[in-house]
């Protein structure tokens, strides 16, 4: 395959049973509409996650796998991925299924009548279907982001988001930046949008965090984007040439 136009990629843990329906949702959406591949990123499940995967590149030509030796977390595997990818532009979904594929042409649409230094295009969960103590942490971690980053995004949380690869491998690299990428994209110097998605209750799996987990993660988080936003330093460059 010449390279893609664009690169889905999907990171997975533990999510076996979310795997097949899920590709079969992205090609619905995007064949005969864009060039593209799928790249999963197994972060090394303990399932068989990744014998699901192989199976399905036998029928599925854009499909292509990447394994975590070692677990890293979903921060890497959407970095891993986006490095392997071969389109200039990637969308990430999710792997639980709760994000909707068919939302991804919303984004390309939104990308087509932007301007150019719109680099992201970053979902927004309008109509949460979590349960209420999810829902409830989110608003206010949301809030708090917010108020501390100053970022003008209503849902950071969102795991469907359309960007620009070369954009998105400038930003500086931690764990949970897939968090921040709004606020990491518009210290580069770039527009960021919201995008109205849809979002769908799990039909499988288990959730791999919970609320108290993502609290004492997102505080030293927090802290630490404060602080790269402050040291931020960015200009325009021009090259001068004879003649």
């Amino acid at each position: 395959m010449a390279n893609p136009e664009l690169s889905v990629v999907v990171p997975v843990f533990n999510e076996r049973d979310n795997v097949a329906s899920l590709v079969d949702e992205i090609i619905t959406a995007l064949r005969g509409r864009i060039a593209f591949e799928i790249v999963y990123v197994d972060d090394h499940s303990r399932d068989d996650t990744l014998a699901v995967l192989t199976s399905l590149r036998a029928r599925v030509p854009e499909l292509r796998v990447l394994h975590h030796l070692v677990q890293s977390g979903q921060s890497t595997a959407v970095r891993n991925g986006v490095k392997a990818a071969r389109g200039a532009w990637v969308a990430t979904l999710d792997g639980d299924g709760q994000n909707d594929p068919a939302d991804i042409p919303k984004l390309l649409d939104a990308r087509a009548a932007a301007d150019g230094a719109t680099k992201l295009f970053a979902g927004w969960r309008v109509q949460r279907r979590d349960t209420g103590s999810k829902r409830l942490a989110s608003k206010l971690a949301n809030a708090i982001r917010r108020r501390l980053l100053r970022d003008d995004t209503p849902d950071t949380g969102c795991g469907i988001k359309l960007f620009e690869r070369e954009a998105f491998l400038e930003l500086p690299y931690f764990d949970h930046m897939h968090r921040y990428l709004p606020a990491l994209m518009q210290r580069s110097g770039w527009h960021t949008l919201s995008v109205p998605v849809n979002h769908r209750a799990r039909s499988a799996g288990v959730s791999k965090y919970n609320n108290l987990q993502r609290a004492l993660v997102g505080i030293a988080d927090l802290r630490g984007v404060a602080w790269l936003i402050r040291r931020a330093k960015s200009t325009a460059v021009e090259e001068i040439s004879n003649g």
